[in-house]
């Protein structure tokens, strides 16, 4: 899988169909074809910055 913010391989599942990218910083959800992405607020909430509606890659990132 890649991030949809800036398509980094570098990516950790935080939930069900949660996902944190630690190149960017983002947050995102993947419910069927669209995805959320989000930023992370100072106070730990999360604030979307913009629906995406592009496919999103999956792999073993290898």
């Amino acid at each position: 899988m890649r991030c949809p913010n800036c398509t980094s391989r570098d990516i950790g599942k935080i939930g069900a169909s949660q996902y944190y990218c630690w190149s960017c910083f983002k947050e995102f959800n993947v419910a069927g074809e669209e995805v959320r992405v989000y930023d992370v607020a100072e106070d730990g909430s999360l604030v979307v910055i913009e629906n995406f509606t592009d496919e999103i890659e999956y792999g073993t990132g290898a």
